[in-house]
């Protein structure tokens, strides 16, 4: 893809990789960009930063349809769309107090990134979209099971939208990464990858026309464990339980 034709649309823009995926992408000279947050009083610095009118910002909570239909009413002109958006509640399946936080994930990393897909669908012939999963897709650690739930339904979906949306030749780029160095993930005492580094895979995966892209250590290790002993994966996942 040539990122400089290219007029973007990320959500959850204002802190972590979303912030690190905006900056990437200005730099790699999109025309234009879209810069999505629940509260886009929340994006005020995002804009301070980039004066010369090349962003603009949007409401969008991914999980409300009226304002997903409303986005892609206003942003016509999209034809790079990086679902980024995502919550992790770190909860496991039977440990958890309730089912709320499963379906909290659920909501927002499957059907809303699905959702998403849906009404912009439309604008991306010859263009992209962009899901952030994560490795744990297809792996479950049951310190955040539910989570793993949702990525996994996440890159089934993007899986099956990629071949629906491949006639009219839109790009579709799985992220798989490990555990990013942002809020969601502070508390965790493994190796963290930057989001700078994450976003510039990105960038960079979209330039070279992949339709997956394996960003950190962990991804590599749990690939290379599916394939020669996924068992043995599996028990050793086993090991982090819910807190």
């Amino acid at each position: 893809m040539d990122i400089r034709q290219a007029t973007a649309l990320v959500t959850g823009s204002n802190r972590g990789l979303g912030r690190a995926l905006v900056d990437a992408l200005l730099e790699a000279g999109v025309r234009k960009l879209y810069a999505t947050a629940r509260d886009p009083s929340t994006l005020e610095a995002l804009v301070r930063a980039y004066p010369q009118g090349r962003i603009e910002t949007l409401a969008l909570d991914i999980t409300d349809a009226e304002q997903i239909a409303q986005a892609a009413e206003h942003a016509g002109d999209v034809n790079l769309l990086v679902n980024n958006a995502g919550i992790n509640r770190h909860q496991g399946f039977v440990s958890a107090a309730s089912m709320a936080d499963a379906q909290a994930e659920m909501a927002t990393n499957y059907f809303g990134t699905m959702a998403m897909c849906r009404a912009f669908a439309p604008l991306l012939a010859d263009g992209a979209i962009v899901n952030v999963l994560s490795i744990l897709a297809k792996a479950a650690l049951p310190a955040m099971g539910s989570l793993c739930a949702s990525k996994a339904a996440g890159l089934r979906m993007t899986e099956g939208v990629r071949a629906e949306l491949a006639a009219q030749r839109t790009l579709v780029l799985a992220v798989m990464t490990g555990a990013i160095d942002t809020d969601m993930e502070r508390n965790f005492q493994g190796p963290k990858s930057p989001p700078a580094e994450v976003a510039r895979a990105v960038v960079g995966a979209l330039q070279r026309g992949e339709e997956e892209v394996y960003v950190g250590d962990m991804p590599g290790w749990v690939n290379s464990a599916m394939a020669s002993d996924p068992k043995g994966l599996e028990r050793e996942f086993a090991k982090y339980l819910p807190q």
